[in-house]
């Protein structure tokens, strides 16, 4: 079947989504709860995409193709939401992310600066450095879902829980007592796959007095 793409037309096979013809094509839309690695969640809404037909932008990694479809990745609604989506991820958190984050690409992609529209309440310092090898900065989980799902579709572990509900939404290891009295093996594939280092390797988040 064929798609088109901002004026591009392609040949797709059944199920692909989206998101997947997009990069077929060698382009890309912006992603924070995607990762190739494991079933698409569509939780972030950070990948929506303008859809001829369509009451609204949708979201491109998990919306399959259909012969027809008309694509398009500037559309200007989407980008708009897309932006305030971001802006307000990153007016919950008490400083910037890393510049090494996906998090931070994402808002040097979509020109997002230090200087946000919008105030409100910050979530406060927490870290939980009781793994030998990994350390929780609680601040920054966005509660994009990525880490309980390399633990649970990757390693089959189960040792990470979401917790809580909108602003007070994170993610907790074990029943709240940390990772070291959980199920964690120690694999480290939560802290790969983080788009912000709210998990990431103690030994990184020493290197500097400020988020990794």
């Amino acid at each position: 079947m064929q798609v088109t793409i901002d004026g591009r037309a392609l040949e797709v096979a059944p199920a692909t989504t989206v998101l997947e013809a997009i990069r077929q094509l060698g382009g890309d839309v912006p992603t924070l709860c995607f990762d190739e690695r494991q079933a698409a969640f569509g939780a972030c809404r950070v990948c929506l995409v303008g859809l001829e037909g369509a009451k609204g932008p949708v979201p491109a990694c998990t919306t399959p193709c259909a012969d027809g479809m008309v694509i398009d990745t500037e559309d200007a609604t989407a980008r708009r939401v897309v932006s305030a989506v971001v802006e307000l991820v990153l007016s919950e958190l008490p400083a910037p992310p890393g510049e090494h984050t996906e998090l931070a690409a994402v808002a040097r992609e979509l020109g997002i600066g230090d200087e946000l529209r919008w105030t409100g309440a910050q979530h406060e310092r927490r870290h939980d450095e009781r793994h030998p090898y990994l350390a929780f900065q609680h601040e920054l989980c966005i509660s994009c879902g990525r880490c309980i799902r390399a633990c649970d579709e990757v390693q089959g572990a189960f040792a990470l829980t979401a917790t809580g509900r909108g602003f007070h939404a994170n993610v907790t290891a074990g029943l709240d007592a940390g990772f070291r009295n959980s199920t964690c093996v120690s694999c480290g594939a939560c802290s790969d796959t983080c788009p912000t280092d709210a998990i990431t390797e103690i030994t990184l988040l020493h290197m500097s007095d400020g988020p990794q």
